[in-house]
């Protein structure tokens, strides 16, 4: 047996992103060159990218362990309000509130006496960034150590000021309070501003979650009235004093490079300050306006190369897989070969996913400002302290140089964990000697910034007449090994994921591959089911042993009523489920074909979902529901339209995202496991709605279509 894909390694396999080369790197001048280095001799100047964005470090811990002093995570300041660090970002998730409610379950604190501080590079711990769910059974459990440490701490301090015995004494309200109620002290006056000078114990004990007051409970999100009131103020909306506004030559196609390029008639543009670095050049401007007529007067010309077109992808997928096997996985178990030979039932069918592009609210954006030879950055990202490393190897300066800033952000959904924006953004600021914000457009972002990888899945299995699976065969080439594994108890397991060569820039997106996987993997259950005769439920109940997802399946059965349901044309039922990221999931969808216009509608939408212990019931729904609306772009229309090098559809009047007339009536049945650590929730919900869709689409409409998206122009041209 061969078992590679249980490893992190392999689990993260399609974050192609973070193994790209750099974006860019800056020639370094002579003044600069000696302010680094000196007289000496310059060896081994250009950093390899992965040393240069992940080496960590900073005034707070290094990549490898999160640091154990409580100073390092929280503050209580001599008013009693308590900061908190985490490297950790905002991007619409609101773990801004649930790593609150966090802190305040320790020290028994009001909400509103904490603030949390994310995202400085100079301020917070190292973090490797925010993605992969990992906030939640990493960050909240750290936070919740922190805290109870705090809390500890405290209670000596006020034991000692009091003099009475520690058992005498307990926490409520942000306050030590005597219990007979004689006496209190505030948090503020024990530790009069001054830090916490202790090292977190290795045995402290924090709050079990079946005595949850804070945490566990429906908080609400805690800058709420800043985000709808338009006060808070996005990467986008940053200012410094004297800024400028920056623009970037582009090419005009993928893979073109750059020949020969006059920027003199941008240089006599007013306002305009032009830069040439290598192949990066860009207008910095005293407006916009001024920055976009500098950019269309700088005249290049340009090396391109043939490329392939979206008619062609799938089947170069299975013909440029990576023969060397870089990144790739195998899982075998028993024997395939023998019970495809004897089987009573088999089924081979291939499925596809297109690129689809993350269509943030708000498109990458970054301000930055040299002073006193410290580049400060504010941008937003998901990975702030890799952004850091990729402006210090672009400028060749130590990271110590670097500041990141992450305001909470306008959404990433995998989508903002590199930095090309901010070096541009940098770039420019240098050459101009003032603050420079650079906003890509919308057509940047759809073209440059990278896309959820397209696949080809091939899947085989061996089924008996009673519904018992005996073999199953797995093949994903190019979108990624996430939740590849199948849950179900089957004996004999081929399961392998192929690298291939992408035409365009791919790399994370909410969920990686589990959303592929599990569209491939779910829609093909229900073909057994519809072969053997059997209740797609109970197929899959037949086939289970893992006791969570069962339960989701059953829970959002009942919810659904799901073999009760009234049964008329152009209506049908479907369901799809699984597991990632240690959460697990059951979608169950109604929906309505009109044969006359082609229009497909999704009615109704249930999920049961279970992540452990849940933080924060009103929040978890709403991501649970987010991430349905935002399956179902990629489950009916959503996908990159590409040839000739070139995007072709790069802005929403030719990108079609979910509207709300797109969005059914939702019901979310979440299942509370208070004996379960918390998981994240950010991605696994999402995993449901393509194959509950593509599996209702057949049983409304007869029609088995394979290929994501489902209807992109209607059932009549899906069902060609």
């Amino acid at each position: 047996m061969t078992n590679q894909l249980d490893s992190d390694a392999a689990i993260e396999l399609e974050r192609y992103e973070l193994a790209e080369s750099p974006a860019y790197l800056f020639e370094v001048d002579r003044r600069e060159f000696f302010k680094l280095f000196g007289c000496g001799v310059l060896v081994g100047l250009a950093l390899k990218r992965g040393a240069a964005q992940e080496s960590g470090g900073g005034r707070r811990g290094g990549r490898n362990s999160m640091p154990q002093d409580i100073s390092a995570w929280l503050h209580i300041g001599e008013d009693g309000g308590i900061t908190v660090f985490t490297g950790k970002v905002e991007l619409g998730q609101d773990i801004r509130t649930s790593l609150t409610q966090a802190v305040a379950e320790e020290l028994s604190a009001p909400i509103s006496s904490i603030k949390l501080v994310m995202g400085d590079t100079d301020l917070t711990p190292f973090d490797i960034g925010t993605f992969g769910s990992r906030t939640t059974p990493g960050m909240a459990p750290q936070l919740h150590r922190a805290a109870a440490a705090a809390r500890e701490m405290l209670l000596d301090l006020a034991a000692a000021q009091m003099s009475l015995d520690r058992p005498q004494l307990t926490v409520t309200d942000g306050k030590i309070v005597d219990k007979s109620g004689k006496k209190s002290v505030s948090f503020g006056a024990l530790t009069k501003g001054q830090k916490l000078v202790k090292t977190i114990p290795a045995e402290i004990t924090v709050t079990p979650a079946r005595e949850w007051k804070t945490a566990g409970k429906p908080v609400a999100k805690v800058n709420a009235r800043e985000l709808v009131t338009g006060k808070h103020r996005y990467p986008s909306d940053v200012k410094r004093p004297g800024m400028l506004y920056g623009k970037v030559l582009r090419a005009p196609a993928f893979g073109a490079s750059l020949g020969s390029v006059d920027t003199s008639g941008a240089e006599r543009v007013k306002g305009a300050t032009v830069v040439r670095d290598g192949d990066f050049v860009g207008v910095a401007g005293i407006t916009e306006q001024a920055a976009s007529r500098g950019l269309s007067e700088i005249k290049a010309e340009w090396k391109t190369t043939p490329q392939i077109s979206q008619s062609e992808l799938f089947q170069h997928f299975t013909r440029k897989t990576d023969a060397s096997g870089e990144r790739s996985s195998r899982f075998t178990q028993g024997s395939v070969k023998d019970q495809m030979s004897s089987a009573e039932i088999k089924l081979e069918a291939s499925y596809t996913v297109a690129y689809i592009a993350h269509a943030p609210l708000e498109p990458r954006a970054a301000v930055a400002e040299w002073a006193s030879d410290k580049l400060t950055v504010w941008t937003g990202t998901q990975r702030p302290f890799g952004v850091r490393g990729e402006l210090a190897q672009a400028f060749r300066i130590p990271e110590e140089r670097v500041r990141v800033i992450v305001p909470d952000t306008g959404s990433g959904y995998g989508g903002k964990h590199t930095g090309e924006c901010a070096i541009e953004a940098a770039r420019l600021a240098k050459a101009s000697g003032k603050p420079v914000r650079v906003v890509w457009t919308r057509e940047e972002e759809f073209t440059w910034a990278y896309f959820r990888p397209a696949g080809v899945i091939n899947v085989s299995s061996a089924t008996q007449k009673d519904g018992r699976i005996t073999a199953w065969e797995f093949h994903n080439f190019n979108s990624g090994g996430s939740a590849i594994r199948t849950p179900y108890d089957i004996a004999n397991q081929i399961i392998e994921f192929h690298p291939a060569d992408s035409p365009l820039r791919q790399g994370s997106y909410r969920g990686l591959a589990a959303s592929a996987n599990h569209f491939a993997r779910e829609s093909h259950m229900d073909e057994i089911a519809r072969r053997a005769g059997i209740d797609p439920l109970e197929l899959r109940l037949k086939n289970l042993k893992d006791a969570r997802l069962r339960a989701v399946f059953e829970a959002g059965a009942q919810k659904f009523g799901w073999g009760k349901q009234k049964r008329s044309q152009g209506r049908g039922f479907g369901m799809g489920g699984g597991t990632e990221k240690g959460s697990y999931t059951a979608t169950f969808a109604e929906v309505e074909v009109d044969r006359s216009t082609g229009s497909v509608k999704i009615l109704r939408a249930v999920t049961a979902f279970e992540c452990g212990a849940v933080v924060n019931p009103d929040h978890l729904k709403d991501q649970v529901e987010g991430a349905l609306i935002m399956g179902i772009g990629g489950a009916l229309f959503e996908s990159i339209d590409f040839g000739g090098g070139k995007i072709l559809n790069p802005r929403f009047s030719r990108y079609r995202v979910p509207r709300f007339s797109d969005v059914p009536v939702m019901e979310t049945v979440l299942l509370d496991r208070k004996d379960l650590p918390s998981v994240g929730a950010g991605e696994t919900p999402i995993v449901g709605m393509a194959p509950a869709v593509a599996n209702a689409l057949f049983d409304a409409a007869g029609i088995r279509v394979r290929s994501l998206p489902l209807a992109p122009n209607g059932i009549k041209d899906a069902g060609k």
